[in-house]
């Protein structure tokens, strides 16, 4: 029998997040079909996604008696630490997400002839933050054996060197999106989903929903989701009189099942990838409104005014307009919904997974 490929997968935790959400479906993806996978994470925290049982999960950071009050010790404590678990693990390939753990991942496999994929998952001029970072990001991955982005957008931040090795690869979604689009009356609610901090800037939905709630009484705004902005969003929720309609009830375990019947679905992110939780909602069906952010992820996915409405980032009256709009116009709200379904087609679960377990399999053949 032929021996499998061993996958080690590398990331910080499996906290509730996009990129988490995504390598976590790959891992039961790989281990349903037999594949040895060994899950590696910095840390072990609370409200993780939960991971397949057949699925090894190693914490590579140090023990407490381990760390040192020089950051420079620790520093090479993590490094061979990291290092022992692939020589002890011996995957036949190493896939990493997010910034300093795909430096990591080329950095502590040195030598040891594992071929590394690293997955760059939002812009990178924000991913990789600093100088250093990316001066480190643009030469070091000339050492990676497969680069991962997310959008064409992204290609623009890499040295030719890098572009060479990159691949798009869609983002994995739960089968339970795919599903026919709710036929009947919709609730009268506006939604958005994900972690709530900064960079989703809530705070652009709720003042642009607090600009057309007098005029639609009856409609609620729900963001579903936890982070470091929640507390003091239900605060300005209140300052602005709407506690009863604006609604932050925190994460919801079955996202599918709690947005399905809603009328519009909004991202006001400031930037992200390709994000799973707009391509989830145009899955189902439903009429979405994004923000047009780098890198350029949502401007791939709709086609403005035709499956869903684009618009600047951080332009509150064009949202609070748009808004207006799909409520006064249903069926034009509807059709675009119907037509956000075509987005079925590329993301069927059999060609994305399929697509990164044949580019998985040809970096172990390229070894």
């Amino acid at each position: 029998m032929e021996k499998q490929m061993h996958i080690a997968m590398l990331i910080g935790s499996l906290t509730r997040g996009g990129a988490e959400r995504v390598l976590v479906n790959l891992a039961d993806y790989f281990a349903e079909k037999g594949y040895p996978v060994t899950m590696v994470t910095q840390y072990r925290k609370e409200n993780e996604y939960p991971l397949n049982r057949k699925v090894k999960r190693v914490i590579s950071d140090i023990t407490q008696e381990e760390t040192t009050k020089s950051r420079v010790v620790n520093f090479i404590r993590r490094f061979r630490k990291l290092r022992n678990i692939w020589k002890s693990e011996k995957p036949d390939v190493i896939l990493s997400f997010i910034g300093k753990n795909n430096m990591m991942a080329i950095l502590t496999s040195g030598f040891l002839k594992i071929p590394v994929a690293v997955s760059v998952r939002a812009e990178p001029t924000l991913e990789y933050y600093t100088p250093w970072m990316r001066f480190m990001a643009r030469h070091l991955f000339a050492r990676a054996a497969g680069v991962i982005l997310q959008t064409r957008q992204c290609f623009a931040f890499f040295p030719e060197k890098v572009r060479k090795k990159a691949v798009i690869l869609r983002n994995p979604v739960s089968p339970s999106f795919f599903r026919e689009r709710y036929p009947g009356e919709r609730e009268k609610s506006i939604v958005a989903v994900g972690r709530i901090d900064e960079n989703k800037n809530h705070e652009m939905l709720i003042r642009a929903f607090a600009g057309i709630a007098r005029e639609f009484p009856e409609y609620k705004l729900i963001i579903y989701g936890e982070g470091e902005c929640r507390d003091r969003l239900i605060k300005m929720a209140e300052e602005l009189g709407y506690s009863d309609r604006i609604l932050l009830p925190g994460s919801v375990e079955h996202v599918a099942e709690a947005i399905y019947k809603t009328r519009v679905f909004v991202l006001s992110s400031n930037t992200e990838g390709v994000p799973n939780t707009l391509i989830e909602a145009m899955l189902m069906g439903l009429t979405v409104v994004s923000t047009d952010c780098p890198c350029g992820g949502p401007g791939e996915l709709i086609e403005d005014g035709v499956n869903g409405v684009l618009v600047p980032v951080g332009d509150v009256p064009f949202m609070t307009e748009k808004l207006r709009y799909l409520i006064k116009n249903l069926q034009t709200a509807d059709e675009m919904g119907i037509a956000a379904t075509g987005t079925a087609d590329i993301f069927q679960p059999e060609k994305v997974y399929g697509s990164w377990e044949n580019y998985l399999l040809s970096l172990c053949k390229n070894r």
